[in-house]
């Protein structure tokens, strides 16, 4: 009996160790839970609720055209400037070469406008010396008449001839005058004619150079719609080309979440396509204006009388560090977990300072500028019978005889 009561107690005594072992394990559980939380945890803003996001570069004709040559499909990756497709010249061609043929005409009469100032000139210069002699002729003769050497017929004739003179003197003056508002303070260069006929010649360099579309950035080809000989007319989407060294995630979080997350603070994401061993990190960079119900195609009706409460999510912008990016490259749409460090909640949570960023540009474009206007001056050069002279003419037909 006492054999029996002994191994109870024993039994009893290990189930009570065995309880409180347990109850110790998740007592430290919970201390160390609780300490996790406290710490960590109320820190940190989770959603899986998120995808890689990035810029879309649409290739669209600025002139219309037939497509003669593709040079590039999807998944190609092309650089900044490559040629994508080609439209055919022909059209653009002959329009330019009509357009510099008018400039090139439009020079050389602009030279004879000049030169015709300077004939005109010369010829006010002749009226006048025409104009001296008879009046010098007139004041011999009259001198004369009081010694009855001159008859007054011949007098009255050398008044004739004075008033000639003047006239002819007056008419002159006016030709060159309405020649002057022709050339006046112009050069062959900066003539509103030669500059009517160069911005035409532009126009139609530019319409040709556009005949081929470049990429403007560095990426993958994607979304290619257009076929050879497509007819196409400007603004038609013909492909896209997609930089992938610069993407970003979308982040939708609920609107309970959003109470302490500000911009900058530090973000660690995971891909499902590298899995949970591969961490990014990047930076909070901003708010949503609005929920993404707000700008859906078809926002929600709430007035209506069946209306039910649906937790709103608000997508938020996070940008991700470049050489992450480089080594392990994301593909836009793919999905990310997001876990923001809200550690620091200093600042508005909407700042109204729009955070420094680099503008998205491109420089492929600049150079038909830069070709066109070298194209107008080689015409005008080849055109203008040295026109460094032209400002000769400026200074000559400013300081042209007054009346």
């Amino acid at each position: 009996m006492s054999d029996n009561v002994n191994g109870n107690g024993q039994a009893n005594g290990k189930r009570r160790k065995l309880i409180v072992g347990i109850l110790a394990v998740f007592l430290v559980g919970a201390i160390a839970w609780s300490a996790y939380w406290a710490l960590v945890l109320r820190y940190e803003e989770s959603t899986d609720d998120a995808y890689v996001n990035g810029d879309v570069v649409q290739i669209t004709s600025q002139v219309p055209g037939t497509v003669v040559r593709i040079a590039a499909n999807d998944t190609d990756f092309v650089k900044a400037g490559t040629p994508l497709v080609q439209l055919d010249t022909a059209d653009a061609k002959v329009a330019l070469e009509q357009a510099e043929a008018s400039l090139a005409k439009t020079v050389r009469q602009v030279r004879n406008l000049f030169e015709t100032s300077a004939q005109l000139q010369e010829a006010v210069r002749q009226r006048e010396t025409d104009l001296a002699k008879a009046r010098d002729d007139l004041r011999r003769r009259e001198k004369l008449a009081t010694t009855g050497a001159v008859s007054g017929e011949e007098i009255q004739h050398a008044r004739d001839q004075a008033s000639a003179a003047e006239a002819a003197l007056e008419g002159a003056r006016r030709q060159l005058a309405a020649q002057h508002a022709l050339v006046d303070r112009t050069t062959i260069d900066d003539h509103p004619d030669v500059q009517n006929a160069a911005a035409r010649v532009r126009e139609a360099y530019l319409d040709y150079a556009r005949t081929t579309l470049p990429a403007p950035v560095s990426g993958y080809v994607a979304k290619r719609t257009v076929q050879l000989g497509q007819r196409i007319a400007p603004g038609t989407p013909l492909m896209a080309v997609v930089p992938l060294d610069d993407v970003w995630v979308d982040a939708n979080f609920k609107e309970g979440q959003l109470r302490d997350m500000r911009v900058g603070q530090p973000v660690t994401l995971t891909a499902d396509l590298y899995g949970g061993k591969l961490d990014y990190h990047g930076k909070v960079s901003g708010f949503g204006a609005g929920t993404g119900g707000a700008f859906a195609l078809r926002p929600a009706q709430n007035a209506s009388g069946n209306w039910i409460k649906i937790v709103q999510r608000v997508p938020v912008r996070i940008a991700l560090e470049h050489r992450q990016l480089v080594t392990h490259p994301l593909q836009i749409g793919l999905s990310m977990q997001v876990k923001v460090d809200t550690h620091d909640r200093s600042g508005a949570r909407l700042p109204e300072v729009t955070p420094a960023r680099t503008a998205d540009a491109s420089a492929v474009f600049d150079a038909f500028g830069a070709q066109a206007d070298a194209r107008v001056h080689a015409i005008i050069a080849a055109n203008d019978g040295k026109a460094a002279g032209s400002s000769t003419h400026r200074v000559a037909y400013a300081a042209a005889p007054a009346r």
